[in-house]
């Protein structure tokens, strides 16, 4: 039997209430949404209708016309399910989608929709322009380390190197076949149909180099200016902070800003670098498992991102923290509350001077120590990070 994520218990328990919103079920690429959208109408019984958009040929709004009289006619006795899938690639799809919900609210057409898309950035702009009020978000994340564990066994060592991509774990016994699918399937796909062609970016090369930079210098704090020195491409501060806005809506780079009392400050700040999926340093960075496994100040950056990672997914904002030489790796604020986590590997020392230097300038907060004598870190990948909040 196909292994089940845990997010397709919220999306059952969506498809089985009565008719109240649009499901939305948003993650970057090769997370398995289609998987949870099949797996779903494989449990529900009730007519249902799926229909993908992911079409170099694309689609347009006649596409959604269509496939929803589809829908319509399954619900024609009563409740039916419409799934469909990369629907952000259609233009105008959020103001089509708008217009054939409501008809269905005001002809009581019991029709429950769900709409699948690989670009949470680009999704929910057609969410807060047009279906405001109408629909309900599920998130889909990388597969974390608990879920590679339980579906294809693998140890934390395999994981820190290859990441949370399922659809690649049969491929890491041979690790240059691997990398290429990492880089070609979906680093490259990502970069191309799900960012350069559906968004607008002035300087595609430009944004490409900047993804690398980001591989290669995933938890670390890097100045605009300093990135800009590394780049080929002119370009400005406004421009990489828009283009790290991209990368992050695709789930692939992020820049965490600093931890600060002021929206202005954290927004001023130099973003502290961090892939959303360690497969991509591994395969940008092009060292083989074994040295990823030897070489340990890089496996204390691998550990890093993966712990980054992790908190990403979970509640509240992300931040990091430094002033002068007293750094705290990550700052998580989440409904008032404040928890500093600091990362240690067998490469790091253990001492803690910018946790209390942090609580000097920013007050009381709750402090999270992974590895080193802290929480061990594959506990801490194997437990959702909202358990460790707070």
């Amino acid at each position: 039997m196909p292994y089940q994520r845990p997010v397709l218990q919220i999306a059952l328990a969506r498809a089985e209430e009565p008719r109240r919103f649009i499901q939305v079920l948003a993650g970057p690429r090769q997370v398995g949404k289609t998987t949870i959208a099949r797996q779903l109408l494989d449990a529900v019984d009730l007519p249902a209708h799926y229909a993908s958009a992911d079409d170099p040929a694309g689609r347009d709004r006649a596409w959604i016309e269509s496939q929803w009289e589809i829908g319509r006619i399954r619900a024609r006795e009563g409740d039916a399910i419409l799934v469909l899938d990369e629907v952000q690639k259609v233009p105008s799809w959020s103001e089509t989608v708008k217009r054939l919900w409501d008809e269905d609210t005001a002809t009581a057409t019991r029709l429950r929709v769900f709409v699948l898309g690989s670009s949470p950035l680009l999704l929910g702009r057609g969410l807060t322009e047009s279906l405001a009020g109408r629909f309900e978000m599920i998130r889909v994340p990388h597969w974390s380390y608990a879920e590679m564990r339980e579906a294809f066994g693998w140890s934390l060592n395999r994981f820190l190197h290859f990441g949370g991509y399922p659809g690649a774990a049969d491929l890491v016994g041979d690790e240059a076949r691997w990398r290429s699918y990492i880089l070609d399937s979906l680093v490259e796909t990502t970069l191309s149909r799900d960012i350069l062609l559906l968004t607008r970016v002035d300087k595609p090369a430009l944004l490409r180099q900047l993804f690398q930079l980001g591989c290669v210098y995933s938890g670390q704090i890097l100045s605009f200016t300093k990135m800009l020195g590394q780049l080929q491409d002119a370009g400005n501060t406004t421009t990489l902070a828009h283009y790290l806005e991209l990368l992050g809506g695709a789930g692939m780079l992020t820049g965490l800003q600093k931890f600060s009392g002021t929206q202005l400050r954290r927004r001023g700040s130099s973003p502290k670098l961090l892939v959303l999926n360690t497969a991509l340093m591994s395969a940008i960075g092009g060292r083989s498992y074994q040295e990823s496994k030897e070489d340990l100040e890089y496996r204390g950056r691998l550990i890093e991102s993966a712990v980054g990672a992790h908190l990403s997914g979970g509640p509240g904002e992300l931040f990091y923290w430094r002033e002068g030489n007293r750094e705290v790796d990550f700052v998580v604020r989440d409904r008032g509350t404040v928890t500093a986590v600091e990362v240690k590997s067998g490469g790091r020392s253990d001492s803690l001077p910018g946790m209390a230097e942090f609580a000097a300038k920013h007050g009381p907060a709750s402090r999270l120590l992974v590895g080193g004598q802290g929480v061990p870190i594959g506990e801490f990948l194997v437990t959702p990070a909202a358990e460790w909040l707070g």
